[in-house]
């Protein structure tokens, strides 16, 4: 057998060096960035632990607030304080912050009124509630998020340093039943693969408002969220791209640190819920976007190619070859990946679940545009 069988198409022939460049290019990607992750040891902790300041805002979140408040005020820890910044809520919020205060002295309440001149905006309270924190280092969480443990603020607060001043953790949605469910839960385990992988390789963009750290002086150093106030999200992400920079940051793969949160349990929900998400996408820097569309580009014209390779006979070793050495590869790290962040239940079938998602995921996009919002709660 020939290594390049005869063909008096040329559309054939270049289809083929276009697989094969494109094979090499996810096959880098794969070994650079998920790699990485996927045998990364995580840095050791460092016996310091400061007192931290946990900054929660909360809107219309008497219900969250009830269940998990309380798990993450008994938290071992030697000392901290949890800041909730009640930000215009219709509620019963105030009335539990205060009952809760009475039992937990660790417990600061800020209320802000309401007011119909006040855009009901995430940033505005954060910052409010930073402000009003009294210690140097801060986690940001929300209200409805539950820790998996409690020991997570002390493995979150673990991993900073003089040179480490933020800190990305891990946010993963509980599981339920449903096929919303795995697909939402899939979405974050996705997501975080890739800004873990990018941070691990000196490409920070972004983390999770329900789990980061970061301490003050990065914050003001940035002057907090001026450059992106408009835009209805970015605390987390585009906060990161301002302010991560010069090996200031580490990441926390501990189960121990994870932050869960409940996921959406209407598709219409998840679709909002991503349409904000993705208001922040047209201010990435041109770089960051190019950067994570070779991924998804690259395997979508990988597959286009191998179909069409798959349709000629005497292209059909080559093609499989080629696609499943990248399928095998992927396999093996990005299943390793995906157990790291508790995703086992995802790795028998990841390669093609990968493949679906890339091929969906534009269409998910751009269904999204209309449901574009600038609304917090």
């Amino acid at each position: 057998m020939k290594f390049i069988p005869d063909t008096e198409n040329p559309f054939i022939f270049y289809t083929f060096w276009i697989f094969a460049g494109l094979c090499l290019l996810q096959t880098l990607y794969t070994i650079l960035f998920f790699g990485r992750l996927a045998y990364h040891k995580q840095r050791q902790a460092s016996s310091s632990l400061p007192p931290v300041s946990v900054v929660i805002a909360a809107r219309n979140e008497s219900d969250n607030l009830f269940e998990n408040l309380p798990k993450i005020l008994g938290q071992r820890y030697p000392q901290f304080e949890v800041v909730v910044v009640n930000h215009q809520s219709l509620d019963d919020t105030k009335h539990l912050l205060s009952a809760l205060q009475r039992e937990y002295k660790n417990l600061v309440v800020m209320e802000i009124g309401r007011s119909k001149h006040m855009m009901a905006s995430k940033k505005l309270p954060l910052t409010l509630g930073i402000k009003k924190a009294q210690y140097e280092h801060l986690i940001l969480t929300d209200a409805d998020c539950s820790p998996a443990s409690d020991l997570w603020l002390q493995r979150m607060v673990e991993q900073f340093n003089d040179q480490k001043q933020i800190v990305l953790g891990f946010g993963p949605y509980k599981e339920t039943k449903g096929l919303l469910n795995k697909i939402i839960r899939f979405d974050a385990i996705m997501i975080a693969v890739h800004y873990f992988s990018m941070a691990l390789n000196r490409l920070p963009y972004m983390g999770v408002g329900r789990n980061i750290a970061y301490t003050k002086t990065v914050f003001n150093s940035v002057s907090g969220f001026k450059s992106h106030y408009s835009v209805a999200s970015g605390d987390d992400d585009l906060f990161v791209q301002d302010a991560a920079r010069k090996r200031n940051y580490a990441i926390q793969l501990s189960p121990e640190s994870f932050m869960f949160s409940d996921a959406k349990e209407t598709w219409e929900m998840w679709k909002m819920q991503k349409a904000r998400h993705y208001t922040t996408a047209p201010h990435y820097r041109v770089f960051k976007k190019a950067l994570l569309g070779i991924y998804p580009l690259t395997l979508l014209m990988l597959l286009i190619c191998f179909v069409i390779l798959m349709l000629q006979p005497e292209w059909r070793i080559h093609a499989g070859a080629g696609f499943g050495l990248v399928f095998l590869l992927k396999w093996w790290l990005m299943g390793r990946c995906f157990s790291r962040l508790r995703g086992k239940g995802f790795v028998a079938l990841l390669p093609f679940l990968d493949l679906l998602y890339v091929v969906c995921l534009p269409f998910f996009y751009y269904s999204t545009q209309q449901k574009r919002t600038s609304s917090w709660k």
